[in-house]
């Protein structure tokens, strides 16, 4: 057996648009909705938001979108982000 993915979600046999999720693709889906959330309780547009973070835009919106998934650094940042957005900012303004 190949390094098969983990199937975390099945694809319902009765919608033929459907497909089955891997372990890795619902945890990308899940840190997307995460920072779709918290930027929406910041009221920050996409723009704002990778701007106040120092993350460029088009990275951000991948991230957010989950065409892919950030580097292990940049998912430790991310986390560091959600769990404290204002301490974050403040230390991306400081090193500005």
């Amino acid at each position: 057996m190949k390094n098969e993915p983990t199937i975390a979600l099945p694809a319902d046999p009765d919608d033929g648009q459907d497909f089955d999720v891997s372990a890795a693709g619902l945890e990308r889906g899940l840190l997307a909705r995460e920072l779709r959330q918290l930027r929406a309780r910041l009221g920050l547009t996409l723009a704002a938001f990778a701007a106040r973070y120092g993350i460029p835009e088009d990275e951000y919106a991948s991230y957010e979108s989950v065409r892919t998934a950030p580097p292990a650094a940049v998912m430790a940042y991310l986390r560091v982000i959600i769990a404290e957005p204002e301490a974050a900012a403040r230390a991306v303004k400081r090193a500005a």
